[in-house]
């Protein structure tokens, strides 16, 4: 999507969606408080003018940027979820992008978006605390959505309670994201994940996972 905007007669075009991802990333290295516009203005491509034009302040900034990634995550998580799809394949899925998303980064792991840095944020700035709380408790709902569903089908243990499962879930991603930015190893965060699924699971998740590997060779 490329957008327009214009000061004095002279009309600027960029592409928001890529401006928006240097933006995150310049938060998601060094903080909110520590990104300066200097170093936004810089990353973007943009003046301060432009940028104020075209984004608001640094908070509604930052924000923007939340809301995208929260967005993002949403929808890997319902679509991995998908009920066509195990749910225990499902979640390794899920686990399995974030690892490879936490350990990416220009300068090494950089852990979650949004747990990295809105909840350091979020202790002085209610749109932030809000922002973050209503993000944790989307991810909880469609985790609890899908273990419903896995207790009737059969997936899961009928006496499981959903909700305290979607908590589970959810908690796993975040140790995953804070261990990673910690510069906790792959291997370790695999056996976390794998750990973590068959605890959701059950132990039947881990032996039909076992003898998938087996057929494949």
């Amino acid at each position: 999507m490329s957008e327009k905007t214009g000061k004095r007669g002279r009309p600027r075009s960029f592409d928001a969606e890529e401006v928006l991802t240097r933006a995150r990333d310049v938060f998601w290295a060094a903080g909110f408080a520590s990104s300066s516009l200097d170093d936004l203005g810089a990353a973007m491509a943009m003046n301060r003018p432009s940028l104020y034009n075209a984004f608001g302040d640094k908070t509604r900034l930052y924000l923007t940027t939340l809301e995208r990634y929260s967005a993002e995550s949403m929808a890997l998580i319902r679509d991995r979820l998908d009920p066509e799809r195990p749910v225990a394949t499902g979640l390794r899925q899920i686990y399995a992008r974030a690892i490879a998303s936490y350990l990416a980064g220009p300068s090494g792991a950089r852990g979650c978006f949004l747990i990295g840095t809105a909840a350091t944020e979020a202790v002085g700035n209610p749109a932030v605390r809000r922002l973050l709380h209503d993000s944790l408790a989307d991810f909880e709902r469609a985790f609890e959505a899908r273990f419903r569903i896995a207790v009737k089908t059969g997936e899961i243990a009928k006496e499981a309670d959903p909700i305290l499962l979607a908590r589970m879930a959810s908690a796993i991603l975040h140790s995953l994201a804070i261990r990673a930015r910690a510069g906790e190893t792959r291997a370790v965060l695999e056996a976390i994940a794998d750990g973590g699924v068959g605890m959701i699971c059950g132990p039947e998740s881990r032996q039909r996972r076992r003898k998938a590997k087996r057929h494949q060779w």
